[in-house]
């Protein structure tokens, strides 16, 4: 007979009309079926699988909430990953990712729990973030964000009790916990200017990510994995690097961008993008939405003002050159 927890998650699967799930605990008993030799059932089980119909999509998008605890803000997410233009390396390793997370019964039948560790390194603005959102809306789960201006404090002891608050919650829910900026908390413990009480912070929290079970996806986001503490590496699954976008990512990002937000005017993509020079993905996504304000408020919502989009750019390059010589 088939192992009973299987049979009561396929039972309660079905009784929530959770299909993904019942499809991962049918394979899961196939499975099983097929190792115990009972290669007729097994063959069954698969053919069922094979002839079941596609579910339908849930073409109603939930906006992106957020709600506020004392560690952490909770945002019910809706960017997708084919929202964003990844490396093809990174959008391969999260859809394993991904599969994995689904079809976790298969995996436990052979004693293999899915991975469900994450770091992204790489410079701002590049999609690390947009990735932690999109990872949780393909797995159909919240995001947690950690808070730090309201889990570190100058006390004692008290920011690791914060952190362990923050990791016990996300433990009793399938999600996923997002730490941005994660040098912040897992720096170098060999630094000799740091205290005591820094290095103890960073074993509770190496401690707390090495306890949470594979329901909780944990991504941290660095843009300084110099600064990470070298304990830090081993305890993630994947390591993703999110360099800064080519011409071409750019040039086919903020093509994406004008035809979503219905944008219109003669100068092309390239030509914009060739002005803006090596900007990453979010800096793109703030001119146009500045220069979609600027139409919108000058009553040109067709683009026909081409005057318009050269003064936006002007003032972009004129930014570009101050940061670069500040």
């Amino acid at each position: 007979m088939a192992r009973a927890d299987l049979l009561l998650q396929l039972a309660q699967a079905a009784l929530t009309r959770d299909e993904r799930r019942v499809r991962s605990s049918v394979e899961a008993l196939a499975s099983e079926e097929q190792a115990k030799r009972h290669t007729v059932l097994a063959d069954q089980l698969v053919s069922l699988l094979r002839h079941a119909p596609a579910s339908q999509p849930n073409m109603l998008q939930q906006p992106s909430t957020a709600a506020k605890s004392d560690g952490y803000v909770e945002i019910h997410p809706k960017r997708r990953l084919s929202d964003l233009r990844l490396p093809e390396n990174i959008s391969e390793d999260l859809a394993t990712l991904i599969e994995e997370q689904h079809r976790v019964d298969l995996l436990r039948a052979y004693n293999i729990e899915p991975r469900h560790r994450v770091l992204l390194i790489g410079p701002p603005g590049n999609g690390k973030t947009s990735t932690a959102e999109a990872l949780a809306a393909e797995l159909a789960v919240p995001l947690l964000v950690l808070r730090y201006e309201t889990v570190i404090t100058s006390y004692l002891g008290e920011t690791s009790l914060n952190l362990e608050k923050v990791f016990a919650e996300a433990r009793s829910r399938h999600c996923v916990l997002f730490l941005d900026e994660f040098d912040t908390l897992a720096k170098e413990r060999g630094d000799e200017h740091d205290t005591g009480e820094v290095k103890r912070v960073v074993s509770n929290l190496l401690m707390q990510v090495d306890q949470l079970p594979s329901h909780v996806i944990v991504c941290a986001a660095t843009n300084h994995s110099e600064l990470l503490d070298r304990a830090v590496w081993r305890r993630f699954q994947l390591k993703l690097e999110f360099p800064m976008p080519t011409r071409d990512q750019r040039t086919g990002f903020a093509e994406d961008l004008r035809e979503r937000l219905g944008m219109g005017f003669s100068k092309s993509s390239r030509t914009i993008i060739d002005r803006l020079g090596q900007i990453s993905y979010a800096e793109i996504e703030d001119f146009f939405l500045e220069l979609r304000r600027r139409q919108i408020l000058a009553g040109d919502l067709d683009g026909k003002d081409d005057s318009l989009v050269s003064r936006v750019l002007v003032n972009w390059e004129k930014r570009a050159r101050a940061i670069q010589k500040g």
